[in-house]
């Protein structure tokens, strides 16, 4: 599992050849969660509701990097990695 990004003590990660639908997985404080890319929102597992708002903001802010990674990491390469919130 690739590290994409980090911030506020959020690890966000991608899997090469995951499977669909395109998604991130998300660790904060012990706990994991998954939200989709194309719309994103949790998918599965719990986080804060502070914590889920930033990885939803996050991720809209970086659709087209998102996207790139998922085609990159779907072929078996490296993600990449993607700037944290500003």
């Amino acid at each position: 599992m690739a590290e994409l990004c980090r911030f506020n003590g959020i690890v966000i990660m991608m899997f090469s050849g995951d499977h669909a639908p395109p998604h991130i997985h998300v660790r904060y404080a012990g706990v994991r969660a998954r939200f989709s890319i194309a719309d994103p929102e949790m998918l599965h597992g719990r986080l804060p509701p502070r914590i889920r708002a930033q990885v939803i903001e996050w991720a809209s802010r970086r659709q087209p990097e998102l996207r790139a990674a998922w085609e990159r990491a779907s072929r078996n390469q490296p993600p990449g990695k993607i700037a944290p919130l500003d």
